[in-house]
């Protein structure tokens, strides 16, 4: 559904993206993580045919970025989204079902059908007196109206109170289950770890990492394990009435499990704990790399 190929752009002398290079496949959820002016939304403005890249294409639904049909299939959420104040959210939502030509009819029901899932009320207040994540949920319903093929949400729970923030998290679930083709960055790398299928990792302009998330943490984590034992070991410490003591490979594992019984007691619990997303990305931020690492996947 996406397909993205060496997208470069230059202002002046500055490199604010160095080549971009990914695909997405229909109902997958993609993720760009990176840290501030790493390139992730000059990226997807890009894709969204709102900046021309200096070099490089992009296609999406098989229709390149600067073309009328490429857009009709294609929602997008910027992460500042100035919405029309004096207008309601009906209002404001008819508005933009007209200019894609939506028959109103479809157009009112698939409007009160996606409020409803945004749990929205107060559909008649003026925009301009509704809070911040009310806002956000209209501007979602507008990104929908057209019922694009292929969404790109730029920080979508960007600065939302953590209740309004689930609503839009898991909302962002149901539609890829629905087949929806979703690309979104997010700074809160616990959102990105719990929804995306894949992620590219930028810094500096450059995807340093791409790959399934399970690849990056093979890569680029660490595996511990938690060793409780019912006798005191070397680098064990007191925990609700065992020891504790953290290894990082499963022969420290057996060392423990045998200094224990040397010592009369045994092992009576092992619990894993996998590097986070979070932990993962500085570890590849810390590596430094230029160019892509293609983690579990092809290099295309």
């Amino acid at each position: 559904m996406i397909d993205a190929r060496d997208l470069r752009k230059e202002y002046g002398d500055f490199v604010a993206v160095r080549g971009s290079s990914f695909t997405v496949d229909r109902g997958e959820v993609f993720g760009i993580i990176g840290p501030n002016g790493a390139g992730k939304t000059t990226t997807l403005k890009m894709l969204a045919g709102l900046l021309d890249p200096t070099s490089g294409e992009a296609t999406i639904a098989g229709y390149d970025t600067e073309t009328t049909e490429m857009r009709r299939r294609l929602g997008f959420l910027p992460e500042e989204s100035p919405l029309y104040e004096e207008m309601t959210p009906l209002s404001y939502l008819d508005f933009f079902a007209d200019l894609y030509d939506v028959d109103p009819d479809v157009a009112d029901e698939r409007t009160h059908e996606t409020l409803d899932e945004l749990d929205l009320e107060h559909r008649d207040r003026k925009l301009g007196d509704m809070s911040k994540g009310m806002k956000r949920k209209v501007a979602i319903a507008r990104s929908l109206i057209n019922d694009p093929d292929v969404l790109i949400y730029d920080e979508p729970a960007s600065g939302l109170d953590p209740l309004t923030t689930n609503y839009v998290i898991e909302f962002t679930e149901q539609l890829a289950a629905e087949g929806k083709t979703i690309v979104f960055s997010a700074h809160n790398l616990f959102h990105v770890e719990s929804i995306c299928d894949r992620v590219a990792i930028m810094n500096e302009g450059d995807i340093v990492a791409r790959g399934d998330l399970a690849a990056l943490q093979d890569e680029y984590g660490e595996t511990r394990y938690h060793v409780y034992t019912t006798v005191d070991v070397p680098d064990a410490t007191r925990v609700n009435g065992n020891y504790e003591r953290v290894v990082e490979s499963m022969a420290a594992v057996e060392e423990t499990r045998e200094a224990a019984q040397a010592a009369g007691g045994e092992v009576v619990d092992i619990r894993t704990e996998e590097s986070s997303l979070e932990e993962v990305f500085l570890n590849v931020a810390d590596a430094g790399t230029r160019g892509t690492r293609y983690v579990g996947e092809d290099a295309t």
